[in-house]
C-alpha cells in the first residue's frame, strides 16, 4: 500500500481516511525522551546508581521540554500546559515532569552531600524527595500513553494497552540503560537480575504491541486500516525491521545469550532504543481519523467506502 491508496483522501472532500498530523517527529522525540529518562531514573534509584539517576533526570529535564516546546510553536504560552490537570493528561504530565526533575535533583543532592548536614534541613527531606520523585517518575512513564489513549478519534491509540506499552517500554529502556552505563559499578548479582528482568520486559513489550494491533484491527475499519499501514503498507518495513526485529527480537537474543558480556548488552541497548523510538513514531504516523459517515457511505455505495 502507498500514499496513492484511494482510501487515503488527504485534504480533499472525498470520504476516506485522513492521517493525523498534529503529533509528529518533535512529539515522538519528546515522548521517547520522557519515558527513557523516567525509566532510567527509577531503575537507577532502585539500584542506588547516582550517574544513572542524573542521566535520567537530564533526559527528562532537557530533551522532553525542548521538543515539546518545538512542537507547540509558541513557547511563551507553554505555562498554560499545567493549568488543566483536572481534564488533561498533558497537564498532569507536565506537572509530573516538574516534580520528577525538582525532587529528583533534591534527592540526588541529598544522596551526594546530605541536605541536613549542608543546609541544616531536617533529615527527612531527602526521604520525602525520594518518594515524591518516584511517584512522579511512575506518572511520567505512563502519562504519554494515557494522553494517547484519551484521543478517541484514533482507534489505534484508543486502547488501554497503549499506556501499558509506555510503562513497559520505559522500564525496558531504563533497565538496559542502567545495565549498559553502570556495568562496572553493578555487582554480578545485580547484572544478572537486570538481564533477567530485561528479557521478561522485552517479551512483555512484544505481547503488548501485538495486543494493541489486535485490538485496533478488531475495533473499527479505521483501526484495521492503521494496522494495515503498519503491517502491509508504507510503514511495514520500518515497523517489522526496526520495531520488532531490531528493537525486540535482537535485544532479547543478545541479552539471553550474551548478557554476561558488556558488548552484547551495549548492542542490545542501542537496538532496543532504536526500536522504541520507531515504535513511538510509527504509532503517530499510522493513526487515522475514522470517517463519521463511513458506514453510511458504504451502505449506499458511495466512493471512498470499504
Amino acid at each position: 500500500m502507498t500514499r496513492t491508496d484511494t482510501r487515503l483522501v488527504g485534504d480533499s472532500f472525498r470520504l476516506g481516511y485522513r492521517l493525523q498530523g498534529y503529533w509528529g517527529t518533535s512529539m515522538a522525540i519528546a515522548f521517547f525522551s520522557a519515558e527513557v529518562g523516567a525509566g532510567t531514573f527509577l531503575l537507577a534509584l532502585y539500584h542506588d546508581h547516582v550517574p544513572g539517576m542524573i542521566l535520567g533526570l537530564l533526559l527528562a529535564a532537557t530533551l522532553k521540554p525542548y521538543f515539546h516546546l518545538a512542537h507547540m510553536g509558541v513557547p511563551q504560552k507553554s505555562w498554560r500546559a499545567v493549568i488543566r490537570p483536572d481534564r488533561s493528561w498533558i497537564s498532569r504530565g507536565a506537572i509530573a515532569i516538574g516534580l520528577l526533575v525538582g525532587f529528583g535533583v533534591l534527592y540526588v543532592v541529598d544522596r551526594g552531600v546530605g541536605l541536613g548536614a549542608t543546609l541544616g534541613l531536617p533529615a527527612y527531606v531527602g526521604t520525602v524527595a525520594k518518594y515524591v520523585a518516584v511517584a512522579a517518575g511512575v506518572v511520567v512513564c505512563c502519562y504519554q500513553g494515557m494522553a494517547m489513549a484519551a484521543s478517541e478519534s484514533f482507534t489505534l491509540w484508543a486502547s488501554p494497552l497503549v499506556p501499558v506499552s509506555s510503562a513497559c517500554y520505559s522500564a525496558t529502556a531504563g533497565a538496559l540503560t542502567l545495565l549498559a552505563i553502570g556495568w562496572e559499578a553493578l555487582e554480578a548479582q545485580q547484572r544478572a537480575g537486570l538481564a533477567t528482568l530485561i528479557q521478561v520486559l522485552l517479551l512483555l513489550d512484544l505481547a503488548v504491541v501485538a495486543g494493541i494491533l489486535l485490538h485496533a484491527g478488531r475495533k473499527s475499519p479505521g483501526g484495521a486500516f492503521s494496522v494495515e499501514l503498519l503491517l502491509k503498507g508504507e510503514l511495514a518495513a520500518a515497523f517489522r525491521n526496526l520495531v520488532v526485529l531490531t528493537g525486540l527480537a535482537a535485544p532479547l537474543v543478545l541479552v539471553a545469550f550474551g548478557g554476561a558480556q558488556r558488548l552484547a548488552v551495549v548492542l542490545a541497548w542501542i537496538a532496543m532504543l532504536a526500536g522504541f523510538y520507531t515504535f513511538r513514531a510509527s504509532m503517530f504516523r499510522a493513526a487515522v481519523f475514522e470517517p463519521i459517515t463511513h458506514d453510511l457511505a458504504g451502505s449506499i455505495g458511495l466512493p471512498g467506502s470499504r
